[in-house]
């Protein structure tokens, strides 16, 4: 495919001689149409189609958001083909406990096992706080992570920000949030 694609940048066309149906044309048919039912992509999430560039929507797990994305037909046909499995292969989304029919037998057992197990663990437990950024950071790199390395003075934390995940923590829109005033307020002078 990758050598047709270098030779024939502007596409190909195939001969197809006629013939034969192949003798198992209806289980062929019983195959493809699997994957006619129950596509990779709805045709509701294709927002346009000009003949050379498909844009379709989807919902980021990243960013939570949706998110539109503009590629070429050959490139969103791909994507799509990749979904389609060889023939005789199973696709198994949930197995062991997760698996729904073990779930549902095994639900009711869990239920029962922690209702009788919920009396003794009640104040057996001790709840530990959970660490803040600056402990986790020093337990892992062994620095504090607000010392200046050049002055040792002690700096602001204002932002965090991920090259990956952007904007992590932002202290000024905590500040108009509000949030230290519905505190300061509760606190009392």
């Amino acid at each position: 495919m990758d050598t047709c694609f270098r030779e024939y940048p502007n596409g190909l066309v195939t001969n197809v001689q006629k013939g034969q149906v192949p003798s198992q044309y209806q289980s062929l048919a019983r195959y493809v149409a699997k994957y006619v039912v129950s596509p990779p992509i709805s045709v509701r999430r294709i927002d346009r189609y000009d003949g050379e560039r498909v844009t379709y929507h989807y919902r980021s797990h990243r960013t939570e958001r949706v998110e539109h994305e503009t590629v070429a037909v050959d490139t969103f046909i791909g994507r799509m083909v990749q979904h389609t499995m060889p023939k005789g292969f199973k696709r198994i989304r949930y197995y062991g406990v997760q698996a729904t029919k073990t779930f549902a037998k095994v639900k009711v057992l869990i239920h029962e096992a922690l209702a009788k197990v919920q009396g003794m663990i009640k104040g057996a437990v001790q709840i530990i706080g959970r660490l803040t950024y600056r402990k986790r950071y020093e337990q892992s790199t062994g620095r504090d992570p607000l010392r200046c390395p050049h002055c040792r003075g002690e700096m602001g934390l204002w932002r965090i920000w991920h090259p990956t995940y952007g904007v992590i923590y932002d202290e000024g829109e905590v500040i108009k949030q509000g949030t230290y005033a519905s505190t300061a307020q509760r606190a009392g002078p």
